[in-house]
């Protein structure tokens, strides 16, 4: 209920002062986790099959529940992992594009508050984001590369097993 004096279209503070953390949130977590995607393997090599672009691109998708604000997300933060890589330009920008849509229009139609279903949309999402990845190198490029499929499923499955804890933290932050 509003008071008489209230304008009943007005924003109450919380709402304001979420969304002036937002655009530090929305800005700063993607440049985190390209810079951790870029040293973490440097100096821990077990830790360079976490793809953390990808995790911040799902789960922004997943929240905000936007196929066009998922495309875009994911468009930018693929871009730019693509301009921080030795990856031809333009590769991570289309597979991170289709990831973030179409995770976008999972979160429409089912709830992703539950832990497990976080866990298989992310699960499924990353071997997605892998199969299309290989798809486009061989398609696009002429890259004769393989695709171990045991290899990208334990990969997925790490990646989904780090992607619940994460975005936990996100979403609090």
């Amino acid at each position: 209920m509003s008071h008489l004096g209230e304008p009943v279209y007005s924003t109450p503070s919380r709402i304001r002062e979420r969304r002036r953390g937002y655009w530090f949130f929305f800005l700063m977590v993607p440049l985190v986790a390209l810079m951790s995607q870029v040293y973490v393997p440097l100096f821990v090599t077990s830790l360079a099959y976490l793809d953390l672009p990808l995790l911040v691109t799902l789960h922004t998708a997943l929240t905000r529940r936007s196929p066009v604000m998922g495309l875009l997300y994911g468009c930018g933060v693929g871009l730019l992992q693509d301009a921080l890589s030795n990856r031809p330009l333009g590769m991570y920008g289309i597979v991170k594009t289709l990831t973030g849509f179409f995770a976008a229009n999972i979160s429409m139609r089912v709830d992703v508050d539950n832990s497990m279903v976080r866990f298989l949309t992310s699960l499924t999402l990353y071997f997605f984001h892998q199969f299309f990845y290989w798809v486009l190198a061989r398609a696009l490029l002429g890259q004769q590369l393989e695709f171990e499929l045991a290899t990208s499923l334990l990969f997925a499955v790490l990646n989904a097993a780090v992607a619940v804890p994460l975005f936990q933290l996100l979403d609090r932050i």
